[in-house]
């Protein structure tokens, strides 16, 4: 096992044990509704080639979110690298730079997620998670 397999499943290790605390449940559930929305939204453009969309939208309960993003967890790097992964096993290909935005709702019950997805063409992926910031213009 290489040290970058190493390093990458130790994050991985921290992220779930983190996910658990926090809302009670596994983070399979989130990456499994990652992997559902992006397989549901799949196109099949011509044989050998499945379009997918590449902006993803996690909505997570304030006090998850706060508690995720004050201890520093990369969440919507874990969670792009995860669905990264999902495609490259399916041969999907992304409709441009694939980003996993996370943010906290009001309207999400504690504990619980929603999913969203679109197409974003021509936007880099930095540029999506600064849309997402508050204040961002």
């Amino acid at each position: 096992m290489s040290a970058l397999s190493v390093l990458e499943k130790a994050l991985e290790n921290r992220w779930e044990a983190l996910w658990r605390r926090m809302t009670g449940r596994e983070s399979a559930e989130l990456v499994d509704a990652l992997r559902r929305e992006c397989d549901s939204k799949a196109v099949v453009c011509r044989a050998g080639r499945v379009m997918v969309p590449n902006a993803y939208d996690v909505e997570l309960a304030a006090p998850v979110h706060e508690e995720l993003t004050r201890r520093g967890s990369g969440v919507g790097q874990a969670l792009t690298d995860r669905l990264a992964r999902h495609a490259a096993r399916h041969g999907y290909e992304w409709a441009g730079p694939l980003a996993v935005h996370v943010h906290r709702s009001t309207e999400v019950p504690n504990g619980r997620y929603r999913v969203a997805s679109s197409v974003m063409p021509h936007v880099s992926a930095d540029a999506f998670q600064r849309a997402g910031r508050p204040g961002a213009g």
